[in-house]
């Protein structure tokens, strides 16, 4: 007896331990083994590597591993970095207001910004950027440039360019301003305002309600409408893109965002009041309008609001958090991914515009590699992955309905092809023209044209 006691009862003890916390004790054990590993290699390349190790170095090579790990998004921001990012969504840095890039090793300035040092000092876009005070920066990073170029307003700086043409190189001593970043600008086309979104920045918000006040003031009742021209931004602020699509729409969800669990989901509303009185309006995107961007083409064409016109957009459907750390670093985050009011993820599929356009007007495109989300490495997968697969591959497939050239376009005095379409579309669905659809053949891809009447209401049939 006493001996079947013994057996019984560790038995009946193990009974009452619910499953779950021994699954989490074993969970939390082989943690700790690996945290032990991890120890282990840090001292280990501490004490043997063949040269003398930064510890600092170290454990944030560890960090970046980690997080690299996870997503494209998701990364460790030193001190240069969190600077960068804070200076990209404030919208002003001091500096010399060139952007540039680099060609062959080489610093090449792709556009001077307006009434800025770079601007008034004569430097052209195409002008190579050869030595920074004295200093030769040929191989050097594209960030380690930048930094040089950026600093304290009111402090010099020698730029050394080549310029195809100058028989010698060609020095400018600048010195440095605050550059604020214009995140949005408009013009008028004949009747036709267009707003032009570059990036998605603390004042987005506010400078595209200026931008529509401004055209509307310009144009009066001859007003036809708005394009909003979100080719190649890259992003930025959710709540930006929120205030943004709140610009075009009178009511109705803007995007829900969800995270790990089934009941972590924010769902973000438009306020009454659409400032463009439901006027017809046109989103441009193309394989560069990402995030932000595509969330806001993807409300107003949810909410029937806009016509999307250009080409799939780049598919990034996720969300990050900044965590800050200290007071010079922080942790950004991938934390959850966002849904257009109908539900879609545009994680890896983007937005399939309602009329897909190339850009013929450019020469340069038709060899460019077309690089999206879903190219990444260690992407988000689509959950909702049935379609995705044959929208890559009709990418790749030439349209057989657009066949003029950069040359012959020129001609006729096009330079932006996509711009010249949505124009002439939305001067079709103008309020007092003629009601119809506009007389657009639907795309090879399977997009409908999406162009309804638009008089008056912007109101668009799909």
């Amino acid at each position: 007896m006493n001996a079947n006691w013994k057996i019984v009862l560790p038995l009946a003890a193990l009974a009452l331990v619910p499953a779950g916390v021994a699954v989490r004790a074993a969970s939390q054990s082989e943690t700790y083994k690996q945290l032990d590993a991890l120890m282990d290699v840090f001292e280990r390349v501490r004490t043997d590597y063949v040269d003398k190790v930064d510890d600092k170095a170290l454990i944030e090579g560890a960090i970046n591993g980690m997080l690299a790990s996870l997503d494209p998004h998701s990364s460790y921001l030193d001190a240069r970095d969190f600077q960068n990012m804070r200076q990209t969504t404030d919208g002003e840095y001091g500096g010399l207001g060139l952007t540039v890039s680099t060609e062959d090793g080489a610093v090449k300035v792709v556009t001077p910004t307006d009434d800025t040092p770079a601007a008034r000092a004569g430097i052209k876009a195409g002008d190579y950027i050869t030595h920074l005070d004295g200093e030769l920066i040929y191989g050097a990073s594209l960030q380690d440039a930048v930094d040089k170029m950026r600093g304290r307003p009111g402090t010099p700086v020698k730029l050394t360019v080549v310029r195809e043409g100058a028989t010698k190189p060609i020095d400018f001593t600048l010195k440095r301003e605050i550059i604020l970043i214009k995140p949005v600008k408009h013009e008028t086309r004949g009747n036709v305002g267009i707003i032009r979104i570059s990036t998605f920045n603390k004042s987005t918000g506010e400078a595209t309600r200026e931008a529509v006040a401004a055209i509307e003031k310009t144009l009066g009742s001859k007003l036809a409408g708005y394009i909003v021209d979100l080719r190649s931004n890259p992003g930025g602020l959710l709540d930006q893109a929120i205030d943004v699509s709140d610009v075009f729409l009178d009511k109705g969800e803007i995007v829900s965002q969800r995270g790990r669990t089934k009941n972590d989901i924010q769902r973000y509303f438009a306020k009454s009041g659409d400032l463009t009185g439901g006027l017809p309006v046109v989103v441009l995107v193309d394989e560069g309008s990402a995030s932000a961007a595509e969330i806001v083409a993807g409300a107003l064409q949810d909410q029937r609001r806009a016509i999307v016109l250009g080409q799939r957009s780049f598919g990034k459907g996720s969300v990050q958090t900044l965590i800050p750390l200290s007071q010079d670093s922080a942790l950004r985050l991938t934390t959850g991914r966002y849904f257009t009011p109908s539900g879609r993820s545009v994680q890896e599929a983007g937005i399939e515009p309602d009329i897909t356009v190339p850009q013929l007007s450019d020469a340069t495109r038709a060899d460019r590699p077309r690089l999206r989300e879903a190219d990444l490495r260690k992407h988000l997968i689509n959950e909702m992955k049935e379609g995705t697969e044959k929208l890559v591959e009709t990418d790749e497939k030439p349209d057989p309905r657009f066949v003029a050239t950069p040359e012959s376009l020129k001609k006729k005095g096009i330079t932006d092809f996509q711009l010249d379409y949505a124009t002439r579309l939305l001067d079709r669905l103008a309020p007092g023209g003629p009601v119809q659809s506009a007389s657009v053949e639907p795309a090879k891809t399977g997009a409908g044209t999406g162009a309804g009447t638009g008089a008056g209401t912007g109101a668009l049939q799909k």
